[in-house]
């Protein structure tokens, strides 16, 4: 289970508010679809699950084209402010090649999706999304939204002004391209192999407005203290909560029995766990919680069904645990979640 930075879902329901694909009576019901309160500050240190997200722009773009856009619109407002530290390093970055750098490798404390790896071919430097596990078409809007936001946040700390090369996209030319033409000004190669931008070498070369080498210093040491909190203990958390979703449907895995899957001992495992301050059981129960929910809200399956499918031996236990955690009964939720939809459609 992957995660991105909560300021997305304000600047995604900004922008489809905005276009008039979601009326403002529903993006509050919306914000609450993914866990968030709307009338809570912006925080780009709070995660929700790529899933949620995915889900979130799949449903503004069933509106209409305009909701199939909205990543661009999302991409073109923003600013190196909204990422907090992160956009700062990457504002105070000797040069562009510089800032990219420091996306590359500080890209997973926004998001661990749509990460970006930085490669050089001749005279272009291309930022290439690093691609996910699936194609489904809300993780290439979240693609497309990478590369805008790129795009914009590369023109606003360009000390001689910012253009590209050309775009790659995955995703086939829209009816409509103008959105795209004109946030990119640029050739876009549409059914591409990759996204990516494509800049020259002289670009990334120059330098940035507000270069500062001391400051760009203190931001990295910040992010490194974030980075080393997200990045093993994360990994090997993602892991072992795939492998017990995966595994539900059968009932709990035991500790040993996922050690094995993972390949490693169960005293090897318990003493990685503990290590990195995790306990198997709390892992047990955020797989749980995270597959009940998107259950609830992308499938019509009966409350048994979600029961079993999530490792309960009856729906009676499974709505117990559900209320500890959502503080609401499935029901209640799958009706709140189903509102949400409703009220964009």
């Amino acid at each position: 289970m992957g995660w991105i930075s909560s300021i997305f879902v304000h600047k995604a329901l900004d922008a489809a508010v905005a276009l008039d694909c979601v009326e403002p009576d529903a993006r509050l019901a919306l914000f609450a679809s993914v866990g968030l309160d709307p009338s809570a500050p912006a925080d780009p240190g709070a995660m929700i699950s790529d899933g949620d997200f995915f889900g979130l722009l799949e449903r503004i773009a069933e509106r209409d084209d305009r909701g199939r856009s909205v990543p661009i619109h999302m991409g073109t407002s923003m600013r190196c402010d909204d990422y907090g530290a992160f956009g700062l390093a990457f504002k105070t970055a000797p040069d562009l090649l510089g800032s990219y750098a420091r996306v590359e490798r500080y890209g997973k404390v926004v998001t661990s999706i749509a990460n970006f790896r930085v490669e050089r071919s001749g005279t272009s430097v291309f930022m290439d999304v690093i691609q996910g596990r699936d194609r489904r078409l809300g993780l290439k809007m979240t693609n497309e939204l990478a590369l805008a936001a790129a795009m914009s946040i590369s023109r606003e700390v360009s000390m001689d002004g910012f253009s590209l090369k050309a775009v790659h996209l995955m995703s086939d030319r829209p009816d409509d391209d103008r959105v795209y033409q004109a946030h990119f000004q640029c050739p876009i190669h549409f059914g591409a192999d990759r996204d990516a931008l494509e800049v020259s070498a002289a670009v990334v070369a120059q330098p940035n407005r507000l270069s500062d080498d001391g400051m760009s210093k203190f931001f990295e040491t910040h992010l490194d203290s974030q980075l080393s909190q997200i990045n093993d203990t994360s990994e090997l958390e993602r892991r072992i909560v795939d492998q017990i979703t995966e595994s539900l449907s059968e009932g709990v895995p035991t500790l040993a029995d996922l050690a094995g899957r993972l390949g490693m001992s169960s005293r090897t495992l318990q003493r990685r766990l503990s290590a990195e301050g995790l306990a198997y059981q709390d892992l047990v129960v955020e797989a749980r919680k995270s597959l009940s929910g998107q259950l609830l809200r992308r499938t019509e399956y009966a409350l048994a069904e979600i029961a079993f499918l999530t490792g309960f031996s009856d729906q009676s236990t499974f709505t117990r645990a559900f209320k500890r955690w959502h503080g609401q009964t499935p029901a209640s939720y799958r009706r709140g979640a189903s509102a949400a939809i409703q009220a964009i459609e």
